[in-house]
């Protein structure tokens, strides 16, 4: 563990050998080990996670090395000083973003473990109940008809939202848009509406969307709220979403969203949007200001809030 790089050089690959005890290794030294959180880029998007995945892609042992890049004056470097960089070594780049995609798109990180009818009020569905292999969330489909292999299916990924969907808050709209989309997709005659756990409060948990609810009602927006709180305004991800609605056999589909970030969470995994359809609001003097915030801070397509005081 000395400090020149040819004994740094030993450490890592004694490191690396399976057969290593703790003994033989003396300590405090320069090298300082890290671990891997399993699941990798795609649990948690930092430089240790994408140092073993890059080596698992490429069919290496699973481990690296991670040295940081410094400029001139010492400052640690930046995106545009490694490219730079890059160019100036003749070297290729590839960032953590890029690896998370890839993943995405190469890996299936779902297993359907359940499916039963279910009879509701807007007719018959069938459920099946997918598990995610990153965290095992258990996520729902509700398929209406024979959805495998028609085209451009009516799908609706919808974010779970305890307060809406089942206290029927008025606080938003989640309630009313879930039950527009079933009834929907039922006169439909073929669809699917995908339920994707985790997202409660945009996907921030319930806790800290009833202390952003709290701060609401002291004046902050639903935007500014998170912000507040520390919190990313959208934590959602929409992979999980997409990779059920491929192992249901969907290829084209007519999105139901007023979301366009939606669009850009679905599309790939071999899914095409074809088609944007509106989902059914519901203004009230309890949700309107929530409603216009995200119709004018977060891009949201909502017509009809204007009359709405």
């Amino acid at each position: 563990t000395g400090i020149s790089a040819a004994d740094r050089c030993t450490t890592i690959h004694t490191m690396l050998d399976p057969n290593t005890r703790p003994e033989d290794l003396a300590r405090p030294g320069h090298i300082f080990p890290l671990r891997y959180r399993e699941g990798g880029v795609l649990k948690r998007a930092g430089h240790t996670e994408a140092t073993v995945d890059l080596a698992r892609m490429a069919g290496l042992y699973p481990a690296g090395v991670l040295c940081e890049i410094v400029r001139p004056d010492g400052d640690m470097a930046r995106v545009p000083d490694l490219i730079e960089f890059c160019r100036e070594h003749d070297l290729l780049m590839v960032t953590i973003a890029d690896l998370i995609r890839y993943r995405r798109q190469n890996e299936k990180l779902v297993r359907r473990i359940a499916e039963a009818r279910i009879p509701t009020d807007w007719g018959d569905f069938t459920c099946y109940v997918y598990e995610s292999l990153l965290d095992g969330e258990q996520h729902v489909a509700l398929v209406r008809g024979a959805v495998q292999g028609e085209e451009n299916v009516l799908v609706r990924v919808h974010s779970e939202c305890l307060t809406g969907d089942v206290f029927g808050s008025l606080r938003c709209d989640c309630g009313v848009q879930l039950d527009g989309a079933l009834r929907t997709i039922a006169e439909d005659g073929l669809g699917v509406l995908v339920y994707l756990r985790g997202h409660e409060g945009r996907g921030i948990g319930i806790g800290h969307k009833i202390r952003a609810y709290s701060l609401q009602d002291e004046g902050a927006d639903t935007v500014d709220a998170n912000l507040q709180l520390g919190l990313p305004v959208d934590n959602r991800e929409y992979g999980i979403g997409s990779q059920i609605l491929v192992d249901l056999g969907i290829t084209t589909m007519r999105l139901m969203t007023n979301n366009p970030a939606k669009y850009g969470g679905l599309e790939g995994f071999g899914l095409e949007i074809v088609e944007r359809v509106p989902v059914q609001s519901a203004p009230n003097p309890e949700n309107i200001r929530y409603l216009r915030t995200k119709r004018e801070r977060m891009g949201h397509l909502l017509d009809g809030l204007d009359d709405v005081r």
